[in-house]
């Protein structure tokens, strides 16, 4: 997967905004496995995300024990400053694999991505295998595109979330980091996209054997798209997104 030319550095300012965050050190969930995992306050959800708690839109986080969770991180009462986060990551060990937002969304303040923020976790993350997802527009905004760009770069990998096959096709042109797709909740197989891109059924989902923790596909560079069939609560909401293209 070809990679654009490193952007400029008067091309990364921030937004300067800072953010809650909690980390888990030893992941509950069977389906990650036992690695560390983020959880970021609401606030920095995408606007553009059409899973987005706030319109209800079919988002796995916004019901159960991870929706209650995420309140407490959001209002405050859970979770640590950014530099704070920042230091925990910094001090993981050496190769360590681990998840990014569980819930919410790359630093940002739901349109423009905090270029500053987002650099110093790809710095801290260094000789790490951090990974995470961003619904942020990359599309339609130079910006956005720079900042996850730069972070892929750095080898902090930053999966772009693809709402159906299409739409992950358009992400893919732009060649900037791996694609990953919301698929029907029936779609349990490998498929391609309308472009011929292989899709890559999430394994965690399919294989009761497999976790992120002992898969490790979306933490890092690859040509195939990973697939999510559509899941939880808000399964109907996300399959008609899904079913779009």
């Amino acid at each position: 997967m070809a990679l654009m030319k490193s952007p400029m550095s008067d091309k990364l300012n921030g937004v300067n905004k800072m953010y809650n965050v909690h980390i888990t050190m030893k992941s509950n969930n069977k389906k990650v496995g036992k690695i560390p995992v983020s959880t970021t306050s609401a606030s920095t959800c995408p606007d553009i995300c059409p899973f987005n708690h706030e319109n209800e839109g079919g988002c796995y986080a916004n019901a159960g024990p991870l929706a209650m969770h995420w309140a407490k991180v959001t209002d405050g009462n859970r979770g640590d400053s950014w530099p704070v986060f920042i230091g925990k990551i910094a001090n993981l060990k050496e190769g360590q694999l681990w998840r990014h937002n569980q819930a919410g969304d790359l630093a940002g303040n739901g349109d423009k991505l905090d270029a500053k923020a987002n650099i110093e976790l790809a710095q801290a993350n260094t000789g790490k295998r951090g990974w995470t997802y961003t619904h942020y527009d990359v599309l339609n905004s130079e910006h956005n595109a720079n900042v996850v760009h730069q972070m892929n770069g750095m080898g902090f990998i930053v999966n772009l979330s693809g709402n159906n096959l299409a739409h992950a096709d358009d992400l893919y042109d732009m060649g900037i980091g791996p694609v990953t797709a919301v698929l029907p909740s029936n779609q349990l197989t490998n498929t391609v996209t309308a472009k011929g891109r292989k899709v890559v059924v999430c394994p965690a989902v399919i294989k009761d054997d497999v976790s992120c923790e002992s898969c490790g596909l979306c933490a890092r560079m690859r040509d195939a798209i990973v697939g999510f069939p559509a899941h939880g609560n808000g399964k109907k909401k996300a399959d008609a997104i899904a079913n779009a293209a």
